[in-house]
């Protein structure tokens, strides 16, 4: 699908969700729990040459970590009844090497960092102001994963009329059927499917 038809480096940010050590390094939390991090690991590079042609495109780049507070009080219907071991093993509390970025995606000074404890960027976040507020109407997507965080936040992003791009190799999922379908579900009636090319190529 070819992006849309407007100035990608007007009125446009990268968001990039959750690229925690919890979600993409083996020794995370995920990882710990027997899951295949080896594709939401791989979403790191994409991301990489995302965030330095954003920068170099003077577009601004905004970052999203999935937290939960210490007690889990926050945690829901998701750690209290479907995923109980989240809480178990202590998976992305605030304040642990599990929440942070992963090293290799060190946000620069200045650059927002949205902490939320649901699949959506927007859901019970600051967000939506911020966008509002820097005049925003264009959202990238990079991040894990498609199927969950990626792919409600873009649901998320569409209902309010935000154009939004989610970038396929540059995104990642536990497993390769879920990540296949959410771009289906995402290219056929929320936004614009695109490769990591084509973004740095309309940045350029």
């Amino acid at each position: 699908m070819p992006l849309p038809d407007t100035d990608l480096t007007e009125d446009t940010v990268l968001l990039v969700i959750d690229m925690q050590n919890g979600f993409c390094h083996p020794d995370g939390s995920f990882g710990t729990l027997d899951m295949d991090v080896s594709m939401t690991g791989g979403a790191i590079a994409g991301c990489k040459t995302l965030v330095a042609a954003a920068r170099e495109a003077g577009v601004p780049v905004v970052w999203t970590r999935y937290v939960y507070r210490p007690d889990y009080a926050d945690g829901g219907v998701l750690v209290a009844d479907l995923l109980p071991a989240i809480k178990d093993i202590r998976s992305l509390e605030d304040g642990t090497w599990d929440a942070e970025i992963v090293d290799d995606l060190p946000p620069a000074e200045g650059e927002e960092i949205i902490d939320k404890n649901r699949y959506s960027a927007f859901y019970g976040t600051r967000l939506e102001p911020y966008l509002t507020s820097q005049g925003i109407r264009n959202i990238v997507l990079c991040g894990v994963t498609t199927n969950m965080c990626v792919e409600t936040s873009a649901r998320d992003a569409a209902q309010r009329d935000y154009r939004t791009v989610v970038v396929s190799d540059a995104t990642g999922e536990l497993e390769q059927a879920r990540h296949e379908h959410a771009l289906t579900a995402i290219g056929f009636g929320f936004g614009w499917v695109a490769s990591t090319d084509d973004v740095v190529g309309a940045w350029s």
